[in-house]
This record gives structure tokens, C-alpha cells and sequence, in this order.
């Protein structure tokens, strides 16, 4: 049976078997070019559904622009199984589907999982039950917190780690995992904050966590059992890249205060004492210093690993350290030293990447003497490496920029 309803630019197909507002949770299952994976993942979920998931659901299949046989093989599931419906969305994007979908939710609950199943479906209960009996307002599953246990290669461990370090420093969330594929809301949060969402893509479920955080909700983590899907169709390169530009998309628009996000609920109460100040002196310098440190490795082994893909590792090193010696310097006048406005900008600008020439010394120094000991070392082995020289160069830079770059610039004047 073929029905329509009020979901822009999309075609909607199946019998629900739930009359309107019945679903308790709303199920969306992603998908672009999964032919031969859709049929097995939903059969799977409808069998854990009926067999071990107290609550009324609806599952509904969501092809975003798919241009094999998806869109054919979603209608034959939706004429196949009670509660399930498919939904054609002719744009691609992950986060364009379920922002289209979520706003238009009558459940109380919008979850969605992607069709592989990597995640455990015995984590889908512990998931959702919070959201349902109002402790929390957002859960996601994470593969980095305690209890989890998760198979996948060095590459894509390392990258996710670095990628959620990342997140952590820059924008100081507190959730675990950004990426999991595995998450649920509140249908009246997600009304909230899914018009202040702009991502179609990948980064739409770490801007949502970004946003949900800075509202004040409250977010549930469940450690999943996780595997890696050897054929997956994520590409790990512009897919960073992308994620990259989302965070700086989403830093910049909070810091300048063009994306305003409404409190949903009352922040938790400082820690007894009040709020800590912040502190000052070199000690107070050391520590921010060492912060944004941390958040240039963790951009630098992205971006190393992203060009190691077709750049050699020098020319790698020198291009990812090159780009995150800018920021780095940029974002230490400010923060660190507390200097604003453009007064000295350029030479402020010039004297940091001549601290970094430093650090560039010091890493193809280390990735020399690595190859001139082990002609063909591996990919953790450089990276391995080139953290720990970068950490050395760290501590050279401090007092390059204490004693030199911005020496005689006092924090908080504008210049």
C-alpha cells in the first residue's frame, strides 16, 4: 500500500501496522547504494525486534538518493513486514534523511542504527529505555568508553580516538564517541535542535551531540559490542576532511555567536566551591598551552593520515604541520597569551611558524633516524614516532613563544 505524507522531497511506501502517534520509538535505517546489505539488516532487526523489544516501534528504511536496486528492494521489505516503511529522499546524505524524517516523527523516541548492524543489537534497549522514562534527553552508543568491546583496524581505531580527542579540545564536548552510528533523542529535542543543524552528511551527528550538550541536555552513553564492516562504503579521507570543516564551522559559528543554542534544560550545578578561576601566570599559560597542543596532535595525525594516503610521509609531515603550525599560532596568541585584535598579527603569524621549523626539524629528524633503522616500518610505528617528537617539540615551542614570538604583548589589550 503506498501512502504519502507531509516529508519534503520524498516518496513514502509500506503498511505501518501503528496508527498515527501509536510508535513508541521511530527506528531509521540510512541507506544510499545497500542493495545487497538492506534485506539481511532489516530481517535481523525485525527478528530482535519481535523477540526481545518491549516497545511499540516503527522501522523506517530511508534511501537518501541510492541509484542501484535499494530503493526497489525497500519497498519489497516495506510490503513484507508489519511496521516498517520506506521513505525515498532523492538528495544524498545521511543527515539530510534523518533531519527530514526526525521532525516529522509522531514517536516519542527518533533512533536510527546504520544497515550493517556493526553495533549490537542487544544495546538497543539500554539505549532508548532512558529516553522513554525521562532520565535523559539524548543516548548514543560509544566504542571508546569502559565495557565496550570493538574490532576494527589500527587505522580506523586511531582515527576515531583522534577525531574524539579532538572534539573534546576544541569544543570541549564530554561525550565519548561522536561517530558511532548509534544514537537515539527525545522527539521534542530533536525538534529543538534539528532546525539549528546544517550538515547534511557525516558531521550531522556530532553537530547534534555539539548542540544537545550546549542546550544542557542530558546525554546517556552505552558501551556497545562493535564490529568493523570490511565493505563499508564510508570513505575515510573525505569524510574527515569534511568532519575537519565541520568543526570549524561549528567553533567559529558558537565563539562569534551566530549559532545560538536555547537552554532545554537547567545546567548541572558547579562543583562545590563554585566555578574554578582560571588560572593565571605561567602556570595558567602552561596549561592552556599545553591544551591547544593537544588539539594540534590530534589535528596533526588526521591530517597525516589523511595525505599518507597519496603523499609520502616527509612531504605528509611537512604539509600537516605546516597547516596546524597557522592554528596553532593563531589560536595560542589568543587563548594562551590573551592577545586581540590585529596589532602584530603578521609578525606574531611569522615568528610561530619560525618556531615551528623547529618542530618540522625535530619530526623529519625522527622519521629519518625511524627509516634509516627500519626500512619499511608501519603505519603506527611513524605515527608512534612523530607524536612523541612532536610532544618534544611542544615544550620548545613554549619557550620560543614565552621568550620570543610574543614577547612584550600584554594579555587582554587589543593590539
Amino acid at each position: 500500500m503506498h501512502t504519502t505524507e507531509a516529508i519534503p522531497r520524498t516518496r513514502l511506501a509500506g503498511q505501518p501496522g501503528l496508527a498515527p502517534g501509536q510508535a513508541q520509538v521511530e527506528i531509521v535505517i540510512p541507506v544510499r547504494d545497500e542493495e545487497r546489505d538492506l534485506g539481511p539488516g532489516i530481517r535481523r532487526l525485525r527478528e530482535y525486534l519481535t523477540g526481545h523489544f518491549p516497545f511499540a516501534v516503527l522501522v523506517t528504511i530511508a534511501d537518501n538518493g541510492s541509484t542501484d536496486g535499494t530503493w526497489a528492494r525497500a519497498l519489497n521489505l516495506a510490503d513484507e513486514f508489519a511496521a516498517v516503511r520506506a521513505v525515498r529522499i532523492e538528495r544524498p546524505g545521511r543527515g539530510g534523511a534523518l533531519r527530514s524524517i526526525w521532525s516529522h516523527s509522531e514517536a516519542d523516541v527518533c533512533a536510527y542504527m546504520d544497515v550493517d548492524l556493526s553495533t549490537d543489537l542487544n544495546a538497543l534497549l539500554p539505549l532508548v529505555a532512558p529516553l522513554l522514562s525521562g532520565h535523559s534527553e539524548v543516548a548514543i552508543g560509544t566504542r571508546l568508553a569502559r565495557g565496550a568491546r570493538v574490532v576494527r583496524g589500527p587505522r580506523r581505531e586511531t582515527i576515531s580516538r583522534c577525531y574524539n580527542l579532538l572534539l573534546h579540545a576544541s569544543l570541549g564536548t564530554r561525550f565519548s564517541d561522536a561517530q558511532c552510528g548509534f544514537t537515539a533523542i527525545r522527539a521534542d529535542a530533536a525538534r529543538a535542535l534539528l532546525p539549528l543543524t546544517a550538515d547534511t552528511g557525516w558531521f550531522f551527528d556530532t553537530e547534534l551531540l555539539v548542540l544537545a550538550e550546549r542546550a544542557g541536555l542530558r546525554i546517556h552513553e552505552v558501551p556497545v559490542d562493535w564490529i568493523d564492516d570490511a565493505d563499508s562504503r564510508v570513505k575515510v579521507i573525505p569524510t574527515a576532511a569534511a568532519d575537519l570543516r565541520g568543526i570549524a564551522r561549528l567553533g567559529t559559528g558558537l565563539a562569534r555567536g551566530t549559532i545560538t543554542v536555547p537552554a532545554l534544560r537547567s545546567p548541572q550545578p558547579p562543583p562545590r566551591g563554585g566555578h574554578p578561576r582560571r588560572p593565571g601566570g605561567l602556570a595558567g599559560q602552561l596549561a592552556r598551552f599545553l591544551l591547544v597542543g593537544v588539539t594540534s596532535t590530534a589535528a596533526y595525525v588526521l591530517l597525516y593520515l589523511l595525505l599518507r594516503g597519496f603523499l609520502a610521509a616527509q612531504a605528509a609531515n611537512a604539509v600537516s604541520l605546516l597547516l596546524t603550525a597557522a592554528a596553532n599560532t593563531f589560536v595560542n596568541r589568543r587563548v594562551t597569551f590573551g592577545i586581540r585584535g590585529r596589532r602584530h598579527a603578521a609578525r606574531h603569524l611569522a615568528r610561530g611558524l619560525i618556531a615551528f621549523a623547529a618542530g618540522l626539524a625535530l619530526t623529519s629528524g625522527a622519521l629519518a633516524a625511524l627509516y634509516a633503522t627500519a626500512p619499511r616500518p608501519g603505519r603506527a610505528a611513524e605515527l608512534t614516532v612523530l607524536v612523541v617528537a612532536n610532544l618534544t617539540a611542544t615544550l620548545v615551542r613554549f619557550g620560543l613563544y614565552r621568550s620570543w614570538v610574543f614577547r612584550g604583548a600584554r594579555g587582554g589589550e587589543s593590539r
